[in-house]
């Protein structure tokens, strides 16, 4: 019975994500108490609870589909971020708001992509492999890609984002992993809960940022939508074109845009609380990307399950 309730409360995720959006705006007072500093506990906690679903096969497999992966995480690091900037210089986008949008742009998939692709009959499996692959991929990725891409607007320090994914993803999924490996009992209790719990924290970062930045959000609220929408359309659009030109199953197809189109939101909002505390509307478009991403990723996810992958 437990079981099913966790289940079904991580399947409603993008439910979840848009009434927490709606009463972050119309009642801040709900998420005020949450407090940035526990974003970054929220995240590692993320990852921790990440971290102790994986076993060491999931890193063998990542080596199993090397194009698979391969075509995912250069799609994730080399098109969305370009495509964020391309969008900010495009639209004229505010100095601030335009390194929110690079940085989202240029953070890995999160666990909530791999929710929307069980809810699409996407590839699961391989859900988790591109997930993983791209997080550790951003340790070095994201930071040298918001410097390159952002750094003409605001200044940018990659070495301080560095060591703040170091701190934020890399420490908690280790210990998460190792605690998989050595105390598996009590790391497959846990992990049965981890997640709603992570659902659960990144509900909250959401609903933080969205009601910190009530005010700056709704004055800005036509160009902010604008580019976050585009960011995202066009991220689940070139994941499914660039797994179409070379040939992949219809499956492998979904499960690679909605990898593309889903970033760490999470990750997005932390380091922009962190590195850019006095720069208010950075960490605005990484906010509004949670709600935004989970929204068109759910709408496919129920076109998609009404016609599933015949190869399934």
């Amino acid at each position: 019975m437990l079981t099913n309730c966790i289940r079904i409360g991580t399947n409603l995720f993008p439910l979840w994500s848009v009434l927490v959006g709606i009463v972050a705006l119309v009642e801040p007072r709900c998420f005020l108490w949450f407090g940035k500093e526990a974003i970054d506990a929220g995240l590692g906690m993320i990852m921790l609870g990440m971290g102790m679903t994986l076993k060491t096969e999931d890193f063998v497999r990542v080596w199993k589909e090397p194009k698979v992966i391969g075509l995912g995480v250069c799609a994730q690091f080399l098109i969305m971020p370009a495509w964020g900037a391309l969008i900010a210089y495009l639209m004229k986008l505010p100095p601030e708001m335009a390194v929110g949008l690079i940085l989202v742009a240029s953070c890995p998939g999160g666990t909530a992509s791999n929710v929307v692709v069980f809810l699409a009959r996407g590839k699961v499996a391989l859900s988790v492999s591109l997930t993983l692959a791209s997080t550790l991929a951003a340790i070095w990725m994201t930071p040298l890609l918001t410097s390159w891409y952002a750094g003409h607007y605001l200044p940018v320090d990659p070495w301080a984002l560095f060591r703040g994914i170091l701190w934020i993803v890399l420490l908690p999924l280790s210990v998460g992993v190792a605690w998989n490996r050595f105390f598996t009992k009590s790391a497959r209790m846990a992990s049965s809960y981890s997640p709603l719990v992570s659902v659960v924290f990144i509900l909250l970062i959401v609903g933080f940022v969205l009601a910190a930045k009530k005010d700056l959000i709704l004055e800005n609220w036509r160009v902010l939508s604008a580019s976050v929408l585009a960011l995202h359309f066009g991220g689940f659009a070139l994941g499914y074109a660039m797994a179409s030109l070379i040939g992949l199953s219809k499956g492998q197809r979904r499960t690679l845009s909605i990898e593309v189109g889903m970033q760490n939101s999470g990750l997005g909002m932390a380091l922009a609380s962190k590195h850019f505390s006095q720069m208010p509307m950075v960490p605005a478009p990484c906010a509004l990307s949670a709600v935004m991403h989970c929204l068109i990723g759910s709408f496919l996810a129920i076109r998609w399950r009404r016609n599933p992958d015949p190869g399934d």
